[in-house]
């Protein structure tokens, strides 16, 4: 049986007490010193974990510099997104028309949900695309099968053709642009630049307070990313953890030995946005709405920094990195750190914060490299590490010194 990596039992057993513990403070079940408002954003923070583990393994494992992995992330959103706003209105709609005398037929009970969604942009019938929004486990099929399946045919075509390096990370740019661009339509059926809105309100759990249903998310978010720790781990490690470090390494090698180069990458390439599709399909209903602003190229930029600034190459330097950052911004940026007036020029945190966090990009980038991961690092070889040698790279596994001596 393939051994997991020392580093899974620690991500668990410290993730188990930060949920324990905001479970015990969180106003739904214990002393209410968490707000639930704080706990949306604590739920949101374990998503953008998950993602940025699905980033880590394309990236810091496989080499590849995916610019548009928070494109699957916003396509899992919709996807999810849709059914809420289908049941929802249905259950408005269905409550408005229940005093009539004659009862609405299906076509007419139909014909007012698609007045009620879409008519902020002018129009009423369901397009093709909402064609399963009535079912949730339809809805959630397309959480998996769409993200995946364009990074299939995305993967397949730009692998085939060897395309590595700058030039794919443009591709997956483009994609992104592409799909960010279509969603903005009001002929794309999902509303354009209006979004879905009014996601937090689950159906079946509309009296429920909002502390319970933020605290069954942070749950659900907080298994998801266990889980989703453990998966990556697995297939980081053993064999085909060795093959997918190795075409990161030298791809032409890894080829040259007869190993399929592009099926690992399509392997890879496609599960991980599988994964950041779920991903999103847990954040959205937790931040209440999604639009296509979701999905622009910036985002999947973000996605690589926090990667960077966590540690590339070490699971849970992502995740360190995605916490870190999104904790850190909502403090910036949510009124936490006070504004510095300098007499002849204020500090506004909610615009200088995207400049600080860009600086702090740069300087990881030259002086840490191994990221905020490394603490962590520094902290093992203290304690002695079962191993040949130090990393000769900022990327784990990388050729060891007493290795490459011998």
């Amino acid at each position: 049986m393939r051994a997991l990596p020392s580093s899974v039992p620690w991500f668990l057993g410290i993730l188990g007490l930060v949920v324990l513990a905001v479970t015990v403070m969180s106003e739904a079940v214990g002393t209410g010193l968490i707000s639930t408002s704080f706990l949306k954003v604590l739920g949101m923070t374990l998503c953008f974990c998950l993602a940025a583990l699905a980033m880590d393994v394309v990236w810091g494992y496989c080499g590849i510099l995916s610019l548009g992995h928070m494109a699957f992330f916003g396509l899992g959103g919709y996807a999810i997104g849709m059914w809420l706003m289908y049941a929802r209105t249905e259950i408005i709609v269905a409550a408005n028309l229940a005093g009539r005398a004659i009862p609405p037929t299906e076509a007419e009970l139909r014909d007012a949900i698609g007045s009620q969604i879409f008519g902020v942009v002018g129009a009423s019938d369901f397009p093709w695309v909402w064609g399963f929004a009535h079912s949730l486990p339809l809805q959630l099929a397309m959480v998996v099968v769409v993200p995946g399946l364009i990074a299939l045919v995305f993967g397949w075509l730009a692998f085939r053709s060897r395309v590595t390096g700058v030039y794919l990370s443009i591709l997956t740019q483009a994609m992104t642009l592409a799909l960010s661009l279509w969603f903005f339509q009001n002929d794309s059926g999902l509303r354009g630049n209006n979004g879905l809105s009014g996601l937090q309100n689950i159906p079946g759990f509309l009296d429920a307070p909002q502390a319970a249903v933020a605290l069954a998310f942070f749950l659900a978010s907080a298994l998801a990313l266990a889980l989703g720790y453990v998966f990556f781990a697995w297939v980081v490690s053993g064999k085909m953890g060795s093959v997918i470090r190795a075409i990161r390494d030298d791809e032409a090698r890894v080829r040259f030995l007869g190993y399929p180069v592009e099926g690992f990458k399509l392997f890879v390439f496609t599960l991980t946005a599988i994964v950041a599709g779920i991903a999103g399909a847990l954040y959205y209903p937790q931040a209440g709405i999604i639009n296509p602003g979701e999905m622009a190229p910036i985002a999947s930029i973000y996605l690589a920094v926090w990667v960077a600034i966590g540690g590339r190459g070490r699971l849970y330097g992502a995740v360190i990195g995605a916490a870190f950052v999104s904790l850190v911004s909502t403090w910036f940026t949510g009124g936490g750190a006070p504004d510095i007036d300098l007499g002849f020029y204020r500090i506004d945190w909610v615009d200088w914060w995207l400049v600080l966090l860009g600086v702090s990009f740069v300087l990881v980038t030259i002086f840490a490299p191994k990221g905020l991961g490394g603490l962590v690092d520094l902290w093992t070889e203290r304690r002695g590490r079962d191993r040949h040698g130090a990393d000769l790279g900022p990327d784990q596994g990388a050729l060891r010194e007493r290795e490459a001596g011998e």
